[in-house]
């Protein structure tokens, strides 16, 4: 009867870490969409903990809503996510938006001037505005190598334009955003 048992737990072992192994990397987990993914914050304060559970520690409070991020992994209904800088942590799925945003070149540092918003998806386009790295931008769509995206310049006027897509985090490289 032992050697029936082991057999049969060597047998549920054997599935489990082929089933495991055919998962692709960066698989679907959870809620069935992509891992990793890029979402925003829903609210303007939200707490990264430092486990999947209000049990554990607040490690940074987040507050920007808007702020665009990227899930890395899923357990239940918290989301382990990633900023611009490389933090990263858990968060309540209900914190997270699907709407689409990205930051504007965050990565630039010291007198890195100003990018061109375009009116068109054309390096030949006429410039509508200046976008400071670090501006929020609202993304519209993007074809992989520009993006459409709004920026609200105050409560009541949105700009739009282009820009490239590589200057912006909180999409993919030759990604399409529709």
């Amino acid at each position: 009867m032992r050697k029936i048992l082991l057999s049969l737990a060597l047998l549920a072992f054997g599935a489990a870490q082929a089933s495991a192994q055919q998962q692709p990397p960066g698989g679907r987990l959870g809620t069935g969409l992509p891992v990793p993914r890029y979402v925003s914050l829903k609210t303007d304060r939200v707490n990264l903990r430092e486990g999947p559970s209000k049990d554990h520690r607040t490690a940074w409070v987040f507050q920007r809503a808007g702020l665009p991020v990227e899930i890395i992994a899923e357990y239940e209904t918290w989301r382990r996510i990633r900023d611009s800088e490389g933090t990263d942590g858990w968060v309540l799925h209900s914190l997270l938006s699907g709407r689409r945003t990205a930051l504007v070149m965050p990565w630039a540092k010291g007198n890195q001037p100003p990018i061109p918003l375009l009116d068109r998806a054309d390096d030949k386009g006429q410039t509508v505005a200046q976008l400071e790295p670090g501006v929020i931008a609202n993304i519209k769509g993007c074809d992989g190598k520009w993006c459409s995206i709004s920026i609200v310049r105050d409560r009541s006027v949105d700009v739009n334009g282009y820009v490239r897509q590589e200057k912006l985090w909180g999409v993919y490289p030759n990604e399409t955003v529709e």
